[in-house]
């Protein structure tokens, strides 16, 4: 099974830069999105030539912010949105999809801004969303998956020492909540499998920092301990384009019933 997520900047954007060659060379069974900046409608609209995939989307309030979508060839057991707290059921950020073997959650992490004045909101953000993932996890294994908004460790991007405590995606606090997901257990598989390796998954649009790979790798695919032994291949697909993000993926093997 293939799984793969996709901070998109904007679906609407994305269809017009090459998404539906994209998502067909992906060959994904399941793609997560973040950051669609659309209507559940307008979400709908945008991926109307997309065939094959049961579509679930949660928008924001606010129009053309934020927002989380799931094309899936399965269809889930059931889909939850939201995580149950008014506070941050607003923008759409969160969806759960419940499959056989696990939970899918699909997250869009606020931003704590270019002055850091959500970084207080983003820290109680952390703490429910590793409260979410438990609960959920009491049920099946989790897996989730999109744009974290930190850089968890120095090798995860370029520049560390600049960056460090002086930049949103690489504040203490913000290293704090993803210390706290792998402190539950949860496994980066990216760095479960490439210990070392050195590859990103966003870059700003300024200076080329691209074309330098001058770049973050701020999205991740988390799974429960439980299915360690179904991960086959966590990798960062850098020459999927479309985005200031690119895709991240996830194989997994279900030959046979995981235990738990």
């Amino acid at each position: 099974m293939r799984l793969v997520s996709w901070n998109v900047n904007g679906i609407r954007a994305a269809m017009k830069k090459d998404f539906p060659a994209s998502l067909n060379a992906m060959e994904t069974d399941v793609l997560c999105l973040q950051e669609t900046k659309a209507q559940d409608d307008q979400v709908t609209e945008a991926l109307a030539e997309i065939n094959g995939f049961h579509l679930y989307s949660n928008s924001a309030v606010k129009k053309g912010y934020s927002g989380t979508a799931v094309l899936t060839k399965t269809r889930p057991l059931s889909v939850r949105y939201d995580m149950g707290v008014e506070e941050h059921d607003q923008e759409g950020r969160v969806i759960a999809l419940e499959f056989e073997h696990f939970f899918l959650v699909t997250v869009y992490t606020p931003n704590s801004g270019s002055e850091l004045k959500r970084l207080q909101y983003r820290q109680q953000w952390d703490v429910d969303f590793l409260a979410y993932l438990n609960d959920l996890e009491k049920l099946k294994p989790i897996i989730a998956c999109g744009d974290f908004n930190v850089a968890h460790q120095p090798v995860d991007l370029a520049r560390p020492k600049p960056n460090y405590n002086k930049n949103a995606g690489y504040m203490q606090e913000e290293i704090d909540g993803m210390d706290h997901l792998i402190a539950a257990d949860y496994i980066d598989t990216f760095r479960y499998l490439n210990p070392e390796k050195i590859k990103y998954s966003w870059w700003s649009f300024r200076a080329g920092a691209r074309a330098r790979n001058v770049g973050w790798r701020i999205d991740y695919f988390l799974t429960s301990p439980r299915l360690a032994n179904r991960i086959k291949n966590a990798d960062i697909l850098n020459d999927v384009l479309g985005s200031d993000h690119c895709p991240v993926l996830l194989d997994l093997s279900f030959r046979s019933s995981p235990h738990g």
